[in-house]
């Protein structure tokens, strides 16, 4: 049998201490962690030492973290640092983890934003092991969390490799040799219509089932029973213009439709449709049509200025060259964020298997 005891029996919990956003400094050394899933900025000052577990009390109330190093604990956070000789605090870390969908659903949401109070928090229950056996899940569950933090590393330095060389092909305003013409000059935006008879949410899109940060689409959960739409076709770029500053865009491989919140680019015979889309997909782009947005909660980029936007002209086989090079930096990542898929999905279940106390 495992005995089991109160959370505030073996360790000290504290509520942290308000520190106003504009005290906070990018620059600054120490993580301030409030009522998000993660730290929310940067102070020159710290009020916890680190090794501790930190839950949210307001906000994502009962969302569990670990910190290793000096943080400030902000008013809306709670600080968990356990004090029993005969407990690891890692190996209560992943009891909480693995119980966070719980805790949560402890929320009080009375006066609007969700909370969990501070004796709710002492009165979790922690099973207690053997030190040997608590050491041994901590190895386990270390062992899958260095991984999945290892490539995320590997996720992010191969983004920004992407980029760069992406930068590298594609940013070429101003330089000499390269002919730049108007997106309006190669591009247009088609005026065909497709009947909603003919529409599914496997073919339609709009701005609700984009994805932002260039993530591509899901399928839509709201599809026009009735009317005609704007149609795409297979090749054609899709953009998100509700909010362009999320970055919503997709290469269609399909044909299908849409409505007047999502642009439709069709490119002519001077580009590919995989060369545009890069092109598009640039922060260049993005950093001009952003510009263009107007409008208060909802902003709309404006569709005419973005024709004028300049791209850099080079022959189909070096398009072509250009394309399959940034195929396989993306290739790559899609590679590695599977595999971190597939790992939090072992550590997930390990943790459940390792973590199930009666």
């Amino acid at each position: 049998m495992v005995e089991w005891k109160k959370l505030g029996e073996i360790a000290n919990i504290t509520i942290g201490e308000f520190v106003h956003r504009d005290k906070q400094n990018p620059k600054a050394k120490y993580p301030v962690y409030n009522g998000g899933t993660t730290y929310t900025g940067f102070y020159d000052h710290y009020n916890n030492t680190g090794k501790k577990i930190v839950i949210s009390a307001r906000g994502y109330a009962g969302f569990v973290n670990r910190v290793f190093d000096n943080y400030w604990a902000g008013n809306s956070s709670y600080s968990i640092d356990v004090n029993d000789s005969k407990t690891i605090w890692h190996f209560v870390y992943y009891y909480l983890k693995n119980e966070q969908y719980n805790i949560m659903s402890m929320q009080q949401k009375g006066g609007g934003l969700a909370a969990i109070s501070k004796k709710q928090i002492q009165e979790l229950s922690i099973p207690i092991p053997s030190l040997s056996e608590q050491t041994r899940i901590v190895s386990i569950l270390d062992t899958f969390t260095s991984s999945i933090t290892n490539l995320k590393q590997q996720i992010a330095e191969r983004r920004k490799q992407y980029e760069h060389y992406r930068d590298q092909l594609l940013d070429l305003e101003g330089k000499e040799g390269v002919e730049m013409k108007t997106l309006g000059e190669v591009a247009s935006f088609p005026k065909e219509r497709i009947s909603a008879t003919l529409l599914n949410s496997f073919n339609y899109v709009s701005v609700e089932n984009l994805l932002k940060s260039k993530a591509g689409r899901v399928d839509s959960e709201n599809v026009p029973l009735t009317g005609n739409w704007a149609y795409y076709r297979n090749g054609d770029v899709l953009i998100g213009n509700i909010r362009p500053y999320l970055r919503k865009i997709w290469l269609a491989d399909r044909d299908g439709g849409t409505n007047g919140d999502v642009l439709v680019i069709r490119p002519n015979e001077q580009l590919l449709p995989q060369y545009l889309y890069f092109v598009l997909a640039s922060e260049r782009f993005f950093e001009y049509y952003n510009q263009t947005a107007k409008g208060g909660k909802m902003p709309r980029g404006e569709k005419a200025r973005a024709l004028l936007f300049t791209i850099p002209i080079y022959p189909l086989q070096e398009q072509s060259r250009i394309v399959s090079l940034l195929d396989t930096f993306e290739a790559s990542i899609s590679n590695l964020e599977a595999q971190q898929k597939e790992r939090e999905k072992q550590y997930e279940y390990y943790r459940n298997q390792l973590l199930s106390f009666k």
